[in-house]
């Protein structure tokens, strides 16, 4: 299964009303980055042990690890459902005050 059409299923397979919300979040997304690499991560590490909610990515960025010593691509933004909600996750803006001072 291609990763839009497991994207798909990860969101139907939520309870009303976070289905829902998780769909629009996701139209939205796709709507200002229609381009962008999709992510699918299923919460497991690499020996299948549960680490975090599955989650969507979307776009592509390279994580610098502190050591330099190696590289990993990673997504810009994450999409996670979870007990008591949905997470948001916005991932490596150097400016640490963007969001606040362009958002709210």
């Amino acid at each position: 299964m291609n990763v839009p059409a497991q994207i798909k299923a990860y969101l139907a397979n939520h309870p009303e009303p976070k289905r829902s919300d998780m769909q629009t979040l996701h139209q939205q997304i796709m709507h200002l980055m229609p381009e962008c690499k999709l992510w699918l991560l299923n919460g497991r590490d690499d020996k299948g042990k549960v680490v975090s909610n599955p989650n969507i990515g979307y776009g592509s960025q390279t994580m610098k690890y502190v050591d330099a010593k190696k590289n990993k691509e990673f997504y810009q933004i994450g999409l996670s459902a979870n007990t008591k909600g949905i997470s948001v996750y916005i991932i490596g803006i150097e400016d640490k005050t963007y969001l606040s001072k362009n958002l709210w």
